[in-house]
């Protein structure tokens, strides 16, 4: 054919909703659960706090949670070294002093526990790293107890937002998230109400 006959017609535009995310006072709550929940161990406890904290501090998606390697966690010099995230893609996160601290205190309950696989996250009965259905467990028992609607997608959401909100330059958190384009991290300033509303303070009229 000599001509595309579909040529004008106009292309429909797909629908683009906002990523759903947490409140920051949620994402408090949550982690307040997960410290406060009975568990029948200390290891348990320390554990799950530091995979909860991992997820709202870094935004590391699931894959990237279960496949962390024991040397893979620099505490000492603040970094997490994720290994072929999404797109075959190295990279490396810093923590905060307070993540740091809950994943030092399991650290510590890890090596009591002779844990000696090769996984950063491991199972309580086995020496073995945490499975995809422990964890998917572990979250249906946190949504429960808080009474907090979320997915570790929703986590990975609600880390970009809130650092936005804090200040973060929307490079470095395109290379904290392991976007490949930055188009793909924009999404959340249209998704944080806060930031933008500091960003309109800054008319020289206002």
């Amino acid at each position: 054919m000599n001509s595309n006959p579909v040529a004008d017609i106009e292309i429909p535009k797909l629908e683009r909703k906002l990523p759903s995310k947490l409140t920051k006072q949620d994402a408090q709550k949550i982690l307040e659960v997960v410290d406060n929940y009975p568990y029948g161990k200390a290891f348990l406890r320390f554990r799950n706090y530091a995979i909860f904290a991992t997820l709202i501090y870094t935004g590391i998606r699931k894959g990237e949670l279960l496949n962390l390697k024991y040397t893979d966690v620099d505490v000492e010099n603040l970094s997490i070294f994720i290994r072929q995230g999404k797109g075959n893609k190295d990279r490396v996160i810093p923590i905060n002093y307070r993540l740091a601290e809950s994943l030092q205190k399991y650290l510590e309950l890890r090596n009591k526990a002779y844990k000696t696989c090769p996984e950063f996250f491991t199972s309580y009965t086995h020496d073995m790293g945490l499975t995809e259905s422990g964890l998917k467990r572990l979250v249906a028992r946190i949504v429960k107890t808080s009474g907090i609607k979320f997915s570790l997608h929703k986590l990975r959401h609600t880390f970009a937002t809130l650092m936005l909100e804090g200040g973060c330059d929307i490079y470095s958190l395109s290379r904290m998230m392991g976007h490949s384009d930055i188009k793909t991290t924009t999404i959340y300033l249209a998704a944080s109400a806060q930031h933008l509303r500091e960003q309109i303070l800054k008319h020289p009229l206002n």
